[in-house]
């Protein structure tokens, strides 16, 4: 007992007993000796607001040009990237309901104030390039379905500010049940474009098992890091370990081993849904363009282009576009909020809801518009994967304090990571760290500095 009083909460407590989004914390009530469903019930939703972060626009140019240029044979690095962000946002949910603190929070009660600064600024940058992705992503679906010009496209999709507040003041399962609507129709709209195409069972088998191909091939290994870089974003581990305490459960040893159950149940089933969009999105490029003489296809308004007349179905390019424009207004819904958690956890700033999702989607819809205005159209792709870019570099100033606190008994008591758990969560964040990082400098490094490096492994320089 004694070991207990003086190893958990109070180690957070050194800035303050403030909730993490405090007008929703403990707001969704759990049954006292309910049944399991009605348990699951009332712990499910927080997975599918995460969820979504794993198959937002930024993933959509990767999965085809994976499956145009490769065909399934990258299915492995999406079934992998997966599993890895099954794990990481296990560890967030742990973080959340042990310690009663979200991952900013945290950050906030352990390290000095200049290092916490630094996290917040970089932070900021990623949710901004993340929301970059989900409004241009948004625009391009409304554009591709109305004919609506991309600039206008992005300043539509401020709109979407007004409904987060709006359905979080009637209540967060508002929020929840309208993010679950949409990933609803992302995954009809592509179980559909997967009848028309008519995939190999066969051969969308044999690439889920992973191949020695993608590492001794550069280029197919350079595709691979862009996919599983669009699919690890780091905004979705602050914005998880506040949201999973959305749920009022008791706040006893027993409380919190049952919430972290039904919450991993929770957000393991919602990432298997967000497997399955990745996947398919990789399988119909797959199938319908790389066996086509397509597999140059990279550009989703290629894609949109080419679709009907390959699959021979009219409104193939139609369902395409409208699942494209569900995902990016889910990702906006979540973006919104994680920028709301991070100001408020690392800086304890609270400002008016309204006032700090407007000030999110400034930073994303300002540039977006300057780079549309004056470059033209035909660099959002070029846009997403800038977001992507952006998003791999403070990857891993989010993971290695999530694995820091949550392997740390002095801070998370009986509920620290096992060591086969340490041993797992580390080696993916060092995967993801140096897979990221490989990806960064193949992006940025110029070519007389590329050069040396490739040459020295008998490879050639990857193409920009």
């Amino acid at each position: 007992m004694m070991h207990q009083k003086t190893s958990l909460n109070p180690v957070w407590r050194r800035t303050g007993g403030e909730s993490s989004l405090a007008e929703v914390h403990r707001s969704i009530g759990i049954p006292a000796g309910g049944s399991f469903w009605k348990k699951m019930a009332a712990f499910s939703g927080p997975g599918y607001l995460v969820a979504v972060g794993y198959m937002d626009p930024g993933n959509w140019a990767t999965d085809l040009q994976g499956g145009a240029k490769y065909g399934f044979l990258l299915l492995s690095v999406v079934m992998i990237s997966n599993f890895m962000a099954i794990l990481l946002q296990h560890l967030c949910i742990k973080l959340g309901v042990v310690t009663g603190r979200d991952l900013a929070q945290a950050c906030r009660d352990h390290y000095p104030l200049p290092v916490v600064w630094f996290q917040w600024v970089l932070c900021e940058i990623a949710i901004a390039a993340c929301d970059l992705a989900e409004v241009v992503g948004s625009a391009i679906g409304l554009q591709l379905l109305f004919g609506i010009p991309l600039v206008w496209g992005c300043f539509i999709m401020c709109a979407d500010v007004l409904a987060v507040l709006y359905l979080q003041n009637k209540g967060f399962r508002y929020i929840e049940a309208l993010v679950v609507t949409l990933i609803a129709t992302i995954g009809t709209c592509f179980a559909a474009e997967l009848f028309w195409s008519k995939p190999s069972l066969t051969g969308v088998m044999l690439g889920f098992v992973p191949s020695a191909d993608i590492v001794q091939d550069p280029q197919m290994l350079y595709v691979a890091i862009a996919i599983l870089g669009a699919t690890v974003m780091p905004h979705n581990l602050y914005l998880h370990s506040s949201i999973v305490q959305t749920r009022n459960f008791e706040r006893t040893p027993e409380g919190k081993r049952e919430a972290i159950t039904f919450a991993t149940i929770d957000s393991t089933t919602a990432l298997m849904f967000a497997l399955f969009i990745n996947g398919a999105i990789l399988i119909l490029a797959a199938a319908a363009f790389h066996w086509s003489g397509h597999a140059d296809v990279a550009e989703i308004q290629d894609a949109f282009k080419l679709l009907s007349p390959l699959l021979g179905v009219g409104v193939a390019s139609t369902i395409f576009a409208l699942a494209l424009l569900a995902s990016g207004q889910n990702s906006t819904l979540t973006g919104t909020l994680a920028g709301q958690i991070v100001m408020e956890g690392f800086l304890n700033i609270r400002l008016t809801p309204w006032l700090r999702r407007l000030m999110t989607r400034a930073l994303a819809i300002v540039p977006a518009v300057g780079i549309i205005a004056y470059y033209g159209e035909s660099k959002t792709t070029a846009l997403l994967v800038g977001s992507q870019v952006v998003l791999s570099m403070q990857l891993g100033f989010a993971i290695w304090p999530l694995m820091r606190f949550t392997g740390n008994k002095e801070k998370m008591g009986e509920f620290a990571n096992a060591p086969w758990l340490k041993f797992l969560g580390w080696s993916t964040a060092v995967i993801i760290i140096v897979l990221n990082v490989w990806w960064l400098f193949t992006n940025l490094a110029p070519d007389s500095v590329l050069k040396p490096v490739f040459q020295l492994l008998g490879w050639p320089v990857p193409a920009s």
